[in-house]
């Protein structure tokens, strides 16, 4: 019950960290150039908790002996969260400068640039990236990297290799 309550948070903190950010934008604390910085920042905090977390992931779920299918689904909220994450990222620098992104239509609602940036987010982490939204900007593109570079450890070196990470890591003991 504790993780259901962790990840429910996680997902809260998320969308609070972005509508936190975009706040600081309105209220016009910042310079649009200095909201790309946090926002970057933000992104790269959230980065080193992800691959964090994932880490802890592994090596609980080794030390549990839990099953591939029990260790998926764990990996699947965490996954869900990261692209939620950068999803909300890419809203904050889009709101911030409509020219961050190429191929977004600018009539599109609050929640429809919502579901272009989640479905854009699931994209990258899917390493499918269809073309149809592009970065425009060098925070965007910095920030898209910061995800397929999140997405590749993630996908490569966690989710492709558990078993052998998990025969290594219970070597040690």
């Amino acid at each position: 019950m504790s993780n259901i309550r962790n990840n429910v948070f996680e997902y809260l903190a998320i969308f609070m960290l972005g509508f936190l950010a975009r706040w600081i934008y309105v209220q016009g604390w910042l310079p649009e150039n200095w909201f790309a910085v946090l926002v970057i920042g933000l992104s790269l905090g959230k980065t080193t908790w992800f691959i964090f977390e994932n880490s802890q992931q592994l090596i609980k779920a080794t030390a549990q002996n839990l099953p591939y299918h029990r260790f998926l689904t764990i990996m699947v909220v965490n996954m869900s969260q990261i692209a939620l994450s950068y999803a909300v990222d890419f809203y904050c620098l889009y709101r911030a400068n409509t020219g961050s992104f190429s191929g977004i239509d600018p009539a599109l609602t609050h929640y429809e640039l919502m579901f272009e940036f989640g479905y854009f987010s699931i994209l990258n982490f899917s390493f499918f990236g269809y073309g149809d939204i592009t970065p425009a900007s060098i925070p965007a593109k910095i920030t898209v990297l910061t995800e397929i570079v999140l997405a590749f450890l993630t996908v490569i070196f966690i989710l492709s290799d558990f078993i052998s990470l998990k025969e290594s890591l219970q070597k040690r003991k």
